[in-house]
């Protein structure tokens, strides 16, 4: 793994002009001795360096490091942005930084992926916010290293439990979806903004520089869910279109500095339309991935993607799939198998139920903490008024409950939801 005093190179790096960290410290930090094993690209399949297929099967650490509002509990305070501010609110923005950093420390931990690997999955997707490689303030921090430091964990965990790494990016500068998901301001901006779309290109080369020689990661997912489905007509098709045109010019910038790792493209409309894409040939190491919730538990449900799979004969994945019964997911996972789509179900952990695992809701969080987030804020006056269904001092409680309820020693186990996504298989 990369040893984590790269971290402290960043900032001499930074000193003398350079965008990623040393490469003389990375690659200090590289046993070159251990030969490697990077995933890639084989038709439609995934093969390790000995040609072995390898099927995704696993979970996403949704929430961790891209809060969202259903996790908590929330029903129109939705957005990571949005969260934050309400905590900021509630308790301060000093008390709130310090439940970020708590959070971001305690919410997903090693004893997390030791029980992931211990149901049998092979593969951990780990969904993150562009802003933890900025210096632009984020869940507490101003800090453009905070992202590696995390990843750099994640790292570790996982070749300790012999899993495998898709980093995503779920929140992209700008906006690629246009919805909470994104951290936006309500609209795919990424597609139309030429400095979102360098920063964003940036982003990616400066993980890709990092992370080229961590055989550990499966690969870089580019953009979840881009463009969501509430543009229609001209409007979708022009978004759409700036989509593909982005992914190559990205792809292009990461080869510059990472010959090694898949590089995973979902469609537009939630990963869910691969029409607009014409040219699969311009690089040798890409995927596609895909998203479903909801529908029928078939084959016939998602033989949109099973065809693109086919005239691509590029490997299609499942990124995101669950919220829905235990025979749903049971059935979504035999069709998936059967058809040769790896998965990754969502969440791994949330606050309550239809996950992995879960955190127990505080007793006075919704009477007191949902309350107050929930309840008009947009006035000060507004805001005065809403304290009264929480005090700053019972804020500062629950929130702290929150994240003791969420760690891996006290986190609630939903057993059924586990047999039914069939890691073990």
């Amino acid at each position: 793994m990369i040893h984590k005093n790269i971290i402290l190179a960043l900032g001499a790096c930074a000193l003398l002009g350079a965008a990623t960290p040393c490469q003389a410290e990375k690659n200090g930090n590289t046993d070159s001795a251990t030969p490697k094993n990077f995933l890639r690209v084989d038709g439609p399949n995934i093969v390790d360096a000995n040609g072995e297929v390898f099927y995704i099967k696993g979970t996403n650490t949704g929430n961790w490091l891209n809060p969202e509002g259903y996790m908590f509990g929330f029903g129109r305070t939705t957005s990571p942005f949005m969260i934050n501010e309400a905590f900021c609110e509630l308790v301060g923005p000093t008390a709130a930084a310090e439940f970020w950093q708590d959070f971001k420390d305690n919410y997903i931990t090693e004893a997390d992926f030791d029980f992931i690997a211990s149901k049998g999955a092979n593969t951990v997707r780990i969904p993150f916010n562009y802003r933890l490689f900025t210096n632009e303030n984020y869940m507490g921090l101003n800090d453009s290293t905070e992202g590696f430091r995390r990843i750099d964990d994640c790292v570790a965990w996982a070749r300790k439990n012999n899993l495998r790494l898709i980093l995503d990016m779920h929140d992209c500068p700008g906006g690629q979806t246009g919805d909470n998901i994104d951290d936006s301001y309500g609209y795919p901006w990424l597609m139309v903004d030429s400095v979102a779309q360098n920063q964003f290109v940036d982003i990616w080369k400066k993980i890709a520089d990092y992370y080229a020689d961590e055989d550990v990661i499966l690969g870089y997912e580019l953009a979840n869910e881009p463009i969501a489905t509430y543009w229609e007509g001209e409007e979708r098709d022009m978004l759409n279109a700036q989509l593909e045109p982005l992914y190559k010019r990205t792809v292009e910038a990461i080869r510059q500095v990472d010959p090694n790792h898949i590089v995973l493209l979902g469609g537009p409309q939630w990963n869910s339309y691969f029409g607009n894409f014409t040219d699969w040939t311009f690089d040798n190491n890409i995927m596609y991935t895909c998203h479903r919730y909801g529908g029928d538990a078939t084959a016939e449900a998602i033989a949109s993607f099973i065809e693109f799979r086919d005239k691509t004969n590029l490997p299609m994945y499942m990124g995101e799939i669950g919220h829905n019964s235990d025979q749903w997911m049971s059935d979504f996972v035999d069709v998936m198998r059967a058809n040769n789509i790896g998965y990754t179900f969502w969440p791994y952990k949330k606050l309550g139920d239809s996950s992995m695992t879960g955190a127990a809701v505080p007793e006075g969080w919704r009477e007191e903490v949902v309350a107050f987030v929930e309840a008009p804020r947009g006035s000060y006056g507004e805001i005065r008024a809403a304290r009264e269904k929480c005090s700053q001092q019972r804020g500062r409680e629950l929130l702290h409950q929150y994240v003791e309820n969420a760690k891996a020693e006290n986190m609630l186990i939903h057993n059924n939801y586990i047999n039914a996504i069939q890691l073990d298989k």
